[in-house]
């Protein structure tokens, strides 16, 4: 009975958020959706500046605490509405906040850690213990791995508080700048396409970020294969 206290928090995220996705709603931020009602949309935010940000940090900080993978989709929708600067503050803020509600819910799920983890998780412990900053980083750093699932993982792996934090805000946000500028480059290019289709993706305004976080997903790879010929070198020297 103790344990099914200690997961409520995190049953009712996930339920949440199941029901969230399950409810089509996100389904009204899709690009298509969005350029059809540009102008009422923008109509809209300039008539409530404040009311419509705190909107979006709202939807996206629960979106992100549930963990569905329909966050990309919220967060493409707001560098669609508010420009990259915007955009990227607000989404920042919502993506701290989720994040910390997910990670805070799991770990009083998990309790103390004794119990046996995932075999996801599992794998990845060893890595983690040896070396907790730079696998904390790298996992944030590769922006293909689900958000919410590696907020699970470093929860079960009892990462510390401010690690998390840190982490979650420098890799977070600097693939948030890339992921609003693909939204808002998004309405340009579709402001000059009557379809919406792979053409799209050839438009420098989409393009571009694009090609940044396809570099940005590579970067730890690289890094860590410098770092392990380095430490091979090293070796051989010894």
């Amino acid at each position: 009975m103790s344990r099914l206290r200690a997961a409520l928090p995190l049953i009712l995220l996930l339920l949440a958020g199941i029901v969230l996705f399950a409810s089509g709603s996100l389904d009204e931020l899709s690009p298509q959706r969005l350029l059809a009602h540009q102008s009422e949309l923008h109509a809209q935010i300039d008539a409530h500046p404040w009311l419509s940000r705190m909107a979006y940090l709202g939807l996206l900080t629960l979106t992100v605490s549930t963990g569905i993978p329909g966050t990309i989709v919220v967060i493409l929708a707001g560098g669609f509405a508010f420009g990259v600067f915007d955009a990227t503050v607000y989404s920042s803020a919502g993506l701290m906040l989720g994040s910390l509600i997910l990670y805070l819910a799991s770990r009083y799920a998990f309790g103390a850690g004794s119990r046996q983890p995932p075999a996801i998780v599992a794998r990845l412990h060893h890595g983690f213990e040896r070396h907790p900053v730079s696998y904390t980083l790298f996992l944030r750093f590769v922006p293909i791995m689900p958000f919410g699932a590696v907020t699970v993982a470093l929860a079960w792996l009892r990462c510390p508080l401010w690690l998390f934090l840190g982490a979650s805000w420098l890799g977070g946000t600097i693939t948030l700048i890339f992921e609003t500028s693909i939204g808002a480059g998004l309405g340009d290019a579709m402001s000059q396409s009557d379809s919406f289709g792979f053409a799209l993706l050839m438009h420098r305004e989409v393009l571009l970020p694009l090609g940044a976080i396809a570099l940005l997903a590579l970067l730890p790879l690289v890094i860590e294969r410098v770092v392990r010929r380095h430490r091979q070198l090293r070796r051989r020297d010894d």
